[in-house]
């Protein structure tokens, strides 16, 4: 071993032409070897392969019942009312929580209050809680009115439960209750950002609007994309709470049908592979996301799905390419 590695270093003190003079060569640093890992990955695979084998094996699961309702009308309708559900929801949930996060990074003190107390609430109380109290909001409100407070005047009223519809308690209590989380998560990302940007910019003569709109909240999407991914992906989870109140997005059309048919695992069946699929496609515009606003951090750009794809493959033709080198250089020494 002594006498390698005096080979070794004697050989990286000499240009490549002195060293083949010498009659020397590179030493050719070969893998550490890792049989537990096989090991472990083996015992894993052949754990997950026998329970799917089982659940597929499974005579309490007709898959013709998993097949005939995993495209029907009712289940994809169900499925188009928790994506716009969702879509709502997060829409409203990001505006509350900038304007929260801002109030609470303010100098106004009842601002900062304000912002304290919704989020207090709010995190405060269970989400199925929420959701019931909106749904039930006529029974405290018969009637929604627009105009001053402690005076008689009044511009507009309507009957509570014409304006507060199953969607519309749904979609308050999911962006109201999400709103409390989020604003932490933007606050958290306006903090990441130096106060030394925010006084240049406004050295430059840029306005608090501009200088948020432009300088901090672009450095702060680095911090605040992946959270608010997950946030996301779980409320389109909550979504199926929403069948205390009777919306009919995907796991209340799935109850509906299975109360009639009396096919219950089958039905779960049928809503966990959409749920699995939407949350897929929502993992892709937040890989992306993240991507693009890591690019002010990261010297190298992570590779793309596809360009990893295109990399392995170019890999493993290298490979067959060496292997049958070789394999023709053996036969011609032969």
């Amino acid at each position: 071993m002594t006498d390698e590695i005096a080979t070794a270093k004697k050989s990286s003190r000499f240009a490549p032409d002195e060293r083949a003079a010498a009659g020397t060569h590179d030493v050719a640093a070969t893998p550490l070897r890792h049989p537990g890992r096989w090991v472990a990955a083996t015992v894993l695979i052949a754990l997950c392969t026998g329970w799917m084998f089982s659940l597929w094996h499974n005579p309490n699961i007709e898959h013709l019942t998993i097949a005939d309702f995993l495209f029907d009308g009712r289940i994809v309708q169900g499925v188009l009312f928790t994506v716009a559900l969702t879509g709502c929801a997060m829409a409203l949930a990001t505006a509350l929580a900038i304007l929260l996060a801002v109030m609470r990074l303010s100098a106004n003190p009842v601002l900062r209050v304000m912002s304290w107390a919704y989020t207090w609430f709010f995190r405060g109380t269970p989400l199925l809680v929420q959701i019931v109290f909106w749904g039930y909001l006529g029974l405290l409100y018969q009637e929604l009115t627009l105009g001053i407070p402690f005076t008689s005047i009044q511009f507009a009223s309507a009957d509570t439960n014409a304006i507060v519809t199953p969607f519309v308690a749904g979609l308050l209590a999911l962006g109201m209750n999400e709103a409390a989380y989020a604003s932490e998560i933007v606050r958290a990302g306006l903090l990441s950002v130096d106060h030394g940007n925010v006084e240049a910019a406004h050295s430059l003569g840029m306005s608090p609007a501009y200088t948020l709109r432009r300088i901090v909240l672009p450095q702060a999407m680095r911090v605040i994309i992946p959270p608010m991914g997950n946030e996301t992906i779980s409320m389109l989870k909550n979504t199926a709470l929403l069948q205390l109140i009777a919306v009919p997005e995907l796991y209340t059309q799935t109850s509906w049908i299975s109360a009639q048919n009396l096919r219950q695992v089958e039905l779960l069946i049928v809503a966990s592979v959409w749920y699995l699929v939407l949350t897929s496609v929502l993992s892709v515009p937040q890989y992306y996301l993240e991507r693009r606003y890591g690019r002010g951090t990261n010297r190298s750009l992570p590779l793309t799905p596809w360009q990893q794809a295109r990399r392995l493959v170019g890999q493993m033709r290298t490979r067959v390419t060496q292997v049958a080198h070789t394999d023709a250089r053996t036969e011609g020494d032969a």
